[in-house]
């Protein structure tokens, strides 16, 4: 056994020498690569971890800890209805403006609560991919035939992929189902609106704080009303958190007050200070996580008050590692596309260009597995398809593209790998990609 453990070290001492060896630093591509992996991780943190991400994990937190078990397999659960369940999840996306990797922490929420497979998938495909404001601007930019086929193609196949996976997996759903049929339930704590109150408030704090700026220079269109206020809006429903945290989870209004005063006086500091309008809402956001941070752990009114903060970190620290990895991974590989600008992976995009133009089965398989391994953040899909449909991009291969691209991901394939094991994330990632290579080809062959 010491020998085989020595030989192992042996070849990995060799594996990274030989990669140090043929290091190709004069290669362009490549340091164009590095380039872009580090383009991607910075624009990856400063536009993502803190206003998207970390928002998630206190959601997440609130299934986990306040979200009774009872609620999650009310809805979600093996014995659940089958319509009820498939229902609530596929159209779940439309409240939620999150990304493949956002929804992670959410899926694993009500995966870890009791939810049955078909609907717990359902509900991870259908975040990312039945975004209201994504499926409003796709029907803007790239037509409305194209928004259309995209929330037709998103609701069915979050259905439809569900309903395959819990029937692959039947023999484990019945034993799920056996066992949950003699869980001996707790009464809730407290009643269902107080805590859906709390929820949605997290949720609407999520979605406005992430709102994306207009796609044109139309001034008197509601998206650019609403983004133009959207930190006045974003505040609001944080003083609504402030009042769910007092009279819901019965905090001491002291420490929220304190939390608030904080929050509101980074927010004033950073707008005076910092010359970067895109890092000015970190600091409150910041600022406003860690108080919430602190206020629950420290409370000792109520244990789940603590446990919220402490499950959340539970989600922070199974979650961001894999993603972070993903996030390099895929820089490298294809590049970091964000604010108009585009820098070139090892993979050209000339390549991806040349073999995703026409409609034929290939292309549209290419499209779809290319968009699988991407990371597109929240509504940045819609403007890189309109470039590479400008580029000469098939009409099929870019709703494939569309289908497959937001809902999945390399750092997302990680983390749902680590939840549900390497067999059903094989089958899960095949399904999604089979699906939208067939939904481009019906869509190509028509438009």
């Amino acid at each position: 056994m010491e020998t085989k453990k020595e030989i192992k070290i042996l070849i990995w001492i060799a594996v990274i020498f030989g990669a140090a060896f043929f290091l190709p630093i004069e290669s362009v591509r490549f340091n164009t690569a590095i380039a872009a992996t580090f383009d991607l991780v910075k624009w990856y943190a400063r536009e993502h971890v803190i206003l998207c991400l970390l928002p998630a994990f206190f959601i997440a937190g609130v299934i986990s800890v306040f979200v009774s078990q009872g609620s999650v397999l009310r809805y979600f659960g093996a014995n659940a209805k089958k319509w009820l369940a498939y229902t609530v999840a596929a159209v779940s996306g439309t409240i939620l403006a999150v990304c493949s990797c956002t929804i992670l922490p959410l899926f694993s929420s009500i995966h870890k609560r009791g939810a049955g497979l078909g609907p717990a998938i359902a509900f991870l495909y259908s975040g990312p991919a039945i975004n209201i404001l994504a499926i409003i601007l796709t029907a803007r930019i790239l037509g409305f035939e194209m928004g259309v086929a995209r929330i037709i193609g998103a609701v069915s196949f979050s259905v439809i992929i569900g309903l395959i996976m819990a029937f692959i997996y039947r023999k484990e759903e019945k034993i799920k189902k056996e066992e949950q049929m003699n869980i001996q339930l707790p009464p809730e704590k407290r009643p269902m609106w107080q805590t859906s109150f709390h929820f949605f408030t997290l949720v609407l704090i999520l979605v406005f704080a992430n709102w994306g700026s207009p796609a044109s220079d139309d001034t008197s269109s509601t998206w650019y009303y609403i983004w133009s206020y959207k930190w006045y809006i974003t505040g609001f429903f944080s003083l609504l958190l402030g009042y769910s945290l007092i009279r819901i989870l019965k905090i001491k209004w002291q420490w929220v007050l304190l939390a608030a005063i904080a929050t509101g006086a980074s927010a004033l500091l950073s707008s005076n200070f910092i010359e970067n309008a895109k890092l000015v809402p970190l600091i409150p956001m910041m600022v406003g996580i860690a108080s919430l941070a602190i206020i629950t752990l420290k409370d000792k009114t109520d244990d789940e008050n603590k446990e919220w903060t402490v499950a959340t970190w539970g989600f922070a620290k199974q979650i961001l590692p894999l993603l972070a990895i993903g996030v390099v991974t895929a820089g490298f590989l294809l590049g970091s596309t964000h604010d108009g600008q585009t820098i070139a992976g090892v993979i050209p995009n000339e390549w991806i260009q040349w073999l995703v133009g026409g409609n034929s089965i290939f292309s549209n398989f290419f499209a779809s597995v290319v968009g699988a391994f991407m990371y597109f953040a929240t509504l940045t899909e819609v403007p890189i398809v309109q470039g590479l449909i400008a580029s000469g991009m098939g009409k099929g291969p870019a709703l494939a593209l569309l289908l497959a691209g937001p809902s999945l991901s390399l750092p997302n394939m990680l983390v749902i790998k680590g939840v549900l094991g390497t067999q059903k994330t094989v089958v899960y990632v095949t399904l999604v990609v089979v699906m939208a290579t067939i939904s481009g080809l019906i869509y190509g062959s028509i438009f």
